[in-house]
């Protein structure tokens, strides 16, 4: 297939967007524009969804930036420099209040309009918008505008199998340039780091060293945004690898060591005692002869986190203050973020009242439980933590009946494809087995279409459900646990190839984070899926040679727990290096399970669950036939 893509579509997809909002000073709400974006896209009406939609991503930006502006500015105007006492601090609270809300209104319109969901504000966060437009660019021929839309989605869903399988697609496509694959959420300090990385990687030191001195300047102006937009000490994930990782500040060193040796200090103001660093520092301190201070703009930088800890002090004895337009907030009813700052990468500090404590102190980590109910009656205890020689480790029996794991492994047998979350790749991780799939949508697509019993497809939903809340109650989490992934999988010993096997069927491995046995290390860190917290495999049957389950040491060689699976066995266990795991050879026919990963963290939740939940909902309300759309494989709402 022939496809020819213009050069103009990023510029076209701004001016489509700029000419949706006014200039006379009110601009219309990123939310309404969404919901019309919405609904244009299951009238079929596709030049709609990408107008509304690019607006919607436009207006979206515009108040982002506005709030930046506009805060900046009266912080400037209406700085705490000169407060020290309680009445002064809240006099410049209700000041910087009144500025803003003024400078607001003056660029955007009343600000009531622009009050949005929680809801709508997650969908925007995790690009859904961007899922839409790129079904709708790819409807209207308008590829290499949904190659960017999809590339974009990805980059922070980067779970979701069938966006990742339409990027192949489109980069297979005759025509197709790199070029075409931009992120548009992309922040200019990310891009810097990343092409800094390339030059290094290619041994261009020198350009490498001016990509990473622009990373820098470009990062302290985003970090300046976003601590205008929180109006308080802030982590943002996405970015700590251009302050944090090491390739910033060790690597700039081509025969200039004081100025490796700048950086070097730098690095250890944020992470004070680290080995390996400190050892540079000797190093570089032999080479040149004395001792060099870090650079001031990072001394700098912590300073002024420290004093914005020191005003947060002075601002109550016993009340916790965030700052947002025309309100400030307490320790009481805040937003959740406002009372951490960072401490490097060991952990989170948290703001304690000094009522309650004179210092800050840090943030516990989760109390690691287990022994709560097992919620359902049949489901049996077979092995606790300490009788499967681990930390966060259960195996139970009877999670569902002998009929139930027939069923399900007869939906199995019709629903699951070879490859399908492997990357389309029939086998991922050992030649000598076959790999199938599917997830939960998938197989309630084919139960609405009837290909498969719609009782069976239920069964997938509600036997993962059930699993999902053993594991939250039995491990005593006091947060709700999310599904992050669930997938029906089964794999086949392939006739012919196993004489003489020595592999596994599926390679020691940790589930949120980079086993390195070598080093006795997991690291946390992408491309692991570093968001999943506990992990669960529901067992269909156990007729089949091999395929035993394995806990390891972190050396991924010594066996602490083999699991044999049958029939309603689920074992579930914590995500992370405490619990390096594998499968060992299925030599002899076919293996099934339902595979769970889950998550604490509401933003990482499952795309696809949440839409089953919506076809569920539909279902259940007798309505399906006006929510679902068969011609299409996915829905990308995720939920309004």
């Amino acid at each position: 297939m022939d496809v020819h893509f213009p050069t103009s579509s990023i510029l076209s997809i701004v001016l489509q967007a700029l000419l949706l909002s006014s200039s006379y000073g009110s601009l219309e709400p990123y939310d309404l524009l969404y919901n019309n974006a919405v609904d244009a896209f299951y009238r079929s009406d596709y030049k709609d969804v990408v107008r509304y939609m690019e607006g919607a991503l436009s207006s979206y930006a515009e108040v982002r930036q506005t709030k930046v502006r506009c805060r900046l500015r009266c912080q400037d105007q209406h700085p705490f420099d000169s407060v020290s006492m309680d009445l002064q601090f809240f006099d410049v609270v209700l000041r910087r209040s009144n500025c803003q809300n003024e400078c607001i209104e003056e660029k955007v319109g009343t600000q009531s309009m622009h009050k949005v969901s929680e809801d709508v504000n997650q969908d925007f966060q995790r690009r859904i918008p961007y899922n839409y437009l790129q079904l709708a660019y790819q409807k209207l021929k308008q590829l290499d505008k949904a190659a960017a839309a999809a590339h974009t989605y990805f980059q922070a869903n980067p779970e979701h199998v069938e966006m990742d399988q339409n990027l192949e697609q489109y980069k297979a496509l005759e025509g197709s340039d790199q070029d075409h694959f931009v992120d548009r959420e992309a922040r200019p300090h990310q891009s810097s780091f990343s092409a800094g990385v390339k030059l290094y990687d290619s041994a261009d030191y020198k350009g490498a060293i001016a990509l990473f001195e622009e990373a820098l300047q470009e990062y302290y102006r985003a970090d300046v945004e976003c601590r205008a937009l929180c109006q308080g000490p802030q982590r943002f994930e996405e970015q700590d690898h251009v302050l944090y990782r090491y390739s910033l500040y060790e690597l700039v060193s081509v025969n200039m060591v004081e100025e490796a040796m700048e950086c070097a200090k730098s690095y250890l103001l944020f992470h004070e005692g680290e080995e390996f660093m400190t050892e540079n520092v000797e190093y570089y301190r032999e080479a040149v002869g004395h001792d060099v201070k870090p650079r001031e703009k990072a001394e700098w930088y912590l300073r002024r986190h420290k004093q914005e800890l020191e005003l947060l002090v002075i601002g109550s004895e016993n009340m916790q203050v965030e700052f947002t337009e025309g309100h400030y907030w307490t320790s009481t009813g805040g937003r959740e973020d406002s009372n951490r700052i960072p401490s490097g990468t060991d952990g989170w500090m948290e703001y304690v009242p000094i009522s309650e404590k004179k210092n800050f102190t840090l943030a516990p980590p989760q109390e690691l439980r287990e022994g709560g109910p097992l919620v359902y009656d049949s489901v049996q205890l077979v092995q606790n933590s300490k009788a499967l020689n681990g930390t966060q480790r259960v195996l139970l029996d009877d999670v569902i009946s002998v009929d139930e794991c027939a069923e399900l492994t007869n939906l199995a047998h019709t629903v699951t494809m070879a490859g399908d979350g492997y990357r389309g790749k029939m086998s991922p991780h050992t030649p000598n087995e076959r790999f199938e799939g599917a997830t939960v949508l998938k197989t309630l697509q084919y139960g609405y279409e009837g290909r498969v019993p719609l009782r069976s497809a239920r069964l997938f939903y509600d036997a993962s459900e059930r699993a999902r809340r053993i594991i939250e109650s039995y491990f005593l989490l006091n947060s709700t646990l999310h599904f992050s992934y669930t997938h029906l999988v089964c794999r086949t010993a392939i006739t012919g190839q196993q004489d003489h096997r020595n592999d596994l069927s599926h390679p020691i491995h940790a589930d949120n984070c980079l086993l390195d046995p070598e080093a006795n290390e997991c690291w946390k860190e992408p491309p692991a899926y570093t968001y999943r917290d506990y992990s669960a495999l529901l067992y269909l049957n156990g007729d089949f040679e091999g395929g035993e389950f394995i806990f390891t040491e972190m050396d991924a060689k010594t066996v602490t727990a083999q699991v044999k699976p049958k029939c309603g066995r689920m074992v579930g266990f914590s995500s992370g290096g405490e619990n390096p795991h594998g499968v060992r050879a299925v030599t002899r026919g076919q293996r099934c399970a339902v595979a769970l990963w889950f998550t604490l963290d509401p933003l990482f939740r499952e795309l696809e669950r949440l839409q089953a939940d919506e076809v569920m909902q539909a279902l259940d309300n007798q309505s399906s036939q006006s929510q679902w759309d068969t011609s299409l494989n996915i829905n990308p709402k995720d939920e309004l």
